[in-house]
């Protein structure tokens, strides 16, 4: 009657209302299409709040390569204090798989030595090669040349001992060389033990020195078949360089096992292993704690505060297991192609007092600097007595020389169970010195 039909003229919202079911059809298949291909980033806040069953001391990632880039976090002055600049146990963690495996090979470096260059002598595995050291408690990034490089700018890095101190130094220049080449620019002695790299790029030296046992010696001949040391006295080939030497790393341990007699001054002290020679055995284990505070005290004094007044950094790499089981010259003396598991093989004997010897001169030299005010010398030992000897797989073996069992099996087979194989374990230790590195020099990133 007087009403009005609402529907004969229908409110502008109604075709709103109509089209809105339409439009998320529409919408919803262009969402999902933009977060798969664009997902949501989850935060980390949440991650960061879980509770930490061992602190984390320090991070850095492990994922750059030669070329890429390498960030760095670390420690807190607090930790580096309390750990005396250090704040990383490298000694204790486990080997775990790598897919990345090694930065350089067999080819793509030319300073290999021929004892170690196993893959070109025809070793069949290649397991050994995929693997890294990943400590408990802290991070160990892999190698990067350019940071290892720039730290080395304007210096000179001297590796100093015997011929573990050489398969470390070679192992260095093959990562060093990922990015740019040596350039040998000295070389005399048997067997070039006395050599000496550049690189232009950074103005960098590399060298090495032939030391076996860092104090004064006299190796042993056809005349007399024992060694003479001088406890009292640096080797001087080495010793006389100091002046012009950033950084040295000493690395020494298997020659003190030989007959030997021991001078101190002008007196014998006694011999180790010197039947008819009327001396008093006195062993090895003390001997050579002595040669290592002569060489240490001896650095200090030419390069501290009573020296040149410069400072160096010394590196002291511990004592490097070898894996004999049985004679060298006989097939399987170190057959393993794998590393020891986790309780399978103790640090103890001779390996466990080596090692405590050098760690054992190291922190008395660092409570002396410490206390006397040494501050331009830093020491540390880079402690990998325990990561060597869980590696029994990373020797040449047989494959110290090319191809031994190209005509079959012979009776007697030459083997090396006491260096390593390049690329291999080794080189680990390499990574640990730049960690050391970092962590005296502060944060610094991969340059390109």
């Amino acid at each position: 009657m007087g009403s009005t039909h609402t529907f004969k003229d229908p409110p502008p919202y109604s075709l709103i209302k109509r089209l809105l079911p339409w439009t998320l059809y529409l919408l919803l298949p262009v969402a999902l299409i933009r977060l798969y291909f664009h997902p949501i980033p989850l935060s980390l806040s949440a991650t960061n709040q879980l509770p930490q069953t061992s602190p984390i001391i320090a991070t850095a990632t492990d994922t750059a390569t030669a070329g890429g880039s390498a960030s760095y976090s670390s420690p807190s002055k607090e930790e580096e204090k309390k750990n005396g600049g250090i704040a990383c146990d490298y000694s204790n963690g486990k080997w775990v798989p790598d897919k990345l495996g090694p930065l350089y090979n067999s080819t793509s470096c030319g300073t290999i030595k021929d004892g170690q260059n196993c893959m070109s002598h025809g070793r069949p595995d290649m397991g050994y090669l995929f693997l890294r050291w990943r400590p408990n408690h802290c991070d160990l990034p892999r190698f990067a040349p350019k940071t290892f490089l720039h730290f080395l700018k304007n210096k000179h890095l001297a590796f100093v001992g015997d011929s573990m101190a050489r398969n470390q130094l070679e192992s260095l220049l093959c990562l060093l060389a990922t990015f740019t080449p040596p350039h040998l620019v000295y070389s005399t002695g048997d067997d070039n033990k006395f050599r000496r790299w550049r690189f232009p790029s950074h103005n960098a030296t590399v060298s090495i020195y032939w030391s076996p046992f860092l104090v004064h010696g006299v190796e042993k001949t056809e005349i007399a078949n024992y060694n003479k040391l001088f406890l009292d006295s640096v080797d001087e080939r080495w010793a006389s360089d100091l002046g012009s030497i950033d950084m040295i790393v000493l690395s020494v341990g298997h020659w003190f096992l030989h007959p030997a007699v021991f001078f101190y001054g002008d007196s014998v002290i006694g011999c180790h292993y010197c039947p008819g020679q009327n001396y008093t055995e006195v062993g090895f284990y003390d001997v050579f704690g002595k040669a290592f505070k002569t060489t240490l005290k001896t650095i200090i004094e030419r390069r501290g505060d009573g020296g040149d007044g410069n400072g160096i950094d010394v590196i002291v790499t511990t004592f490097s297991p070898h894996h004999f089981e049985g004679d060298w010259d006989k097939l399987g003396a170190c057959p393993k192609t794998d590393p020891y598991k986790e309780g399978e093989k103790e640090l103890e004997g001779m390996n466990l007092e080596m090692r405590n010897a050098e760690v054992g001169e190291v922190e008395a030299i660092k409570a002396r600097t410490k206390k006397f005010g040494g501050g331009l010398v830093r020491v540390e030992a880079l402690d990998v007595t325990r990561l060597a000897l869980m590696r029994p797989d990373g020797h040449p073996g047989p494959y110290m020389n090319a191809n031994p069992f190209a005509n079959g099996v012979a009776e007697k087979v030459q083997n090396d169970c006491v260096h390593w194989c390049l690329p291999g374990p080794i080189d680990t230790w390499n990574q640990i010195l730049l960690d050391l590195m970092k962590r005296w020099h502060g944060s610094v990133s991969e340059r390109r």
